[in-house]
């Protein structure tokens, strides 16, 4: 015969608030084994013990109370272990995030005054073969690295001579609204063939302020924030897609650390392009 214990003596026995036992009975985790119909106080048995103290433990390991209760009905250790190896799983992707964004949050804190330069650039037309979509800003970069390897397997295939750096033309609306034109584009010579989503194209002459970004794109918003800063401040800003072009990039090397990327915020330039040694 089972022992009738209290909702008090078990709280104390199983290090569960009543609060936290009255809201398990309600949501159907951990129900009492009697409930006196006239005055409505839980019993439960001692033998519910073990279990409230796996259910403490899953909790403190933020698994989600649906899945505790999947967890708890398991017909066997095997389906119970691979529900608690993915929720570790899970933990442990997060804690990664979170390192993450501490660390990021720290360079942002710390990081020296000293940067390269910002340049003022003019870039003529450039020949190209492209990939242009209006995408989400969520998925851009799944969509570039896609477009990118897409673009060298054409440029490959069909024997083209390259050009220049591979770069990408992103429209304000991707920024302001989340949603917008993106195109990237491989620079070639020759003439190219329309291939699926590959098409050749013009990339237009701009007016650039120029600021290079070293490594991985998960911080490159400090880059362009220091790139904005500059073009409001010199009042040479205007409407017009970013550019950005990857001198050291994914069609080179899987380091991110190794990355160099040239970001281009579209200006009115005012000052007097630089002079070459051919100049007279």
């Amino acid at each position: 015969m089972r022992t009738r214990v209290t909702i008090g003596d078990f709280s104390r026995a199983s290090h569960l608030s009543i609060k936290t036992l009255r809201h398990y009975h309600e949501v159907g985790l951990l129900e009492p084994t009697e409930v006196d119909p006239q005055n409505g106080y839980r019993y439960y048995s001692e033998d519910q013990i073990p279990v409230a103290q796996v259910i403490r433990r899953l909790r403190g390991l933020q698994m989600p109370v649906a899945t505790v209760k999947f967890v708890i009905a398991a017909a066997d250790s095997d389906t119970r272990n691979q529900l608690i190896v993915e929720h570790l799983q899970r933990l442990e992707l997060e804690l990664a995030q979170t390192r993450s964004a501490v660390e990021e949050l720290r360079n942002l804190l710390e990081r020296p005054e000293t940067a390269d330069p910002i340049e003022h650039r003019t870039v003529p037309p450039t020949p190209a073969v492209g990939i242009q979509q209006t995408v989400d800003r969520d998925d851009v970069l799944g969509w570039w690295q896609g477009a990118l390897g897409e673009l060298k397997a054409t440029v490959r295939a069909q024997r083209l001579q390259t050009n220049g750096t591979s770069g990408g033309v992103y429209a304000s609306e991707l920024f302001q609204h989340g949603r917008g034109d993106a195109t990237v584009f491989i620079p070639v010579e020759g003439s190219a063939r329309e291939v699926g989503r590959v098409v050749p194209l013009t990339i237009p002459a701009a007016e650039l302020a120029v600021a290079r970004h070293h490594g991985s794109p998960t911080n490159i918003d400090l880059t362009y924030g220091r790139l904005g800063a500059h073009a409001m401040k010199h009042a040479i800003s205007v409407d017009g897609p970013v550019r950005e072009y990857y001198l050291v990039g994914l069609l080179d090397t899987n380091d991110e650390d190794n990355w160099e990327t040239e970001i281009g915020w579209p200006i009115f330039r005012s000052d007097p392009p630089a002079r070459s040694n051919n100049d007279n």
